[in-house]
C-alpha cells in the first residue's frame, strides 16, 4: 500500500464508526502541489459521506462529528479536509435518483 491508500483506509476506518450508508473518500493533494501545507506531505482530502446519525443535525454539526473522528490526523497526516455530510434522507445521495 502507498501512503495516499494507507491514509484513505486510515480515514475510511476512523469515519466507520458513523455506519455510512455511503462513503467516499478522495485524495486531492496532487492539485495543490508546491502548497505550503503539501510540503510536509500532509494530503489534502474530500470526503463525502451519508449517514443516519446526520438526521436533524445542522451541517456544522455533522461537520463537527467528522472532525471528532479524524482530529489527532489533523495537521497531519491530513493538512486539509473538505467535507460534504448528509444525513441519509438526503435526496442527494447516490441509493436515491
Amino acid at each position: 500500500m502507498t501512503d495516499d491508500t494507507d491514509r484513505i483506509a486510515l480515514i475510511r476506518a476512523r469515519l466507520a464508526a458513523l455506519q455510512p450508508i455511503e462513503l467516499d473518500i478522495r485524495d486531492d493533494s496532487h492539485l495543490h502541489a508546491g502548497h505550503a501545507g503539501a510540503q510536509g506531505g500532509a494530503g489534502h482530502y474530500h470526503v463525502r459521506i451519508v449517514a443516519a446519525c446526520f438526521e436533524g443535525l445542522r451541517p456544522v454539526a455533522r461537520h463537527r462529528l467528522v472532525y471528532d473522528h479524524l482530529r489527532d490526523l489533523l495537521p497531519h497526516p491530513i493538512h486539509a479536509l473538505a467535507i460534504d455530510a448528509q444525513p441519509s434522507s438526503s435526496k442527494i445521495h447516490k441509493g436515491q435518483s
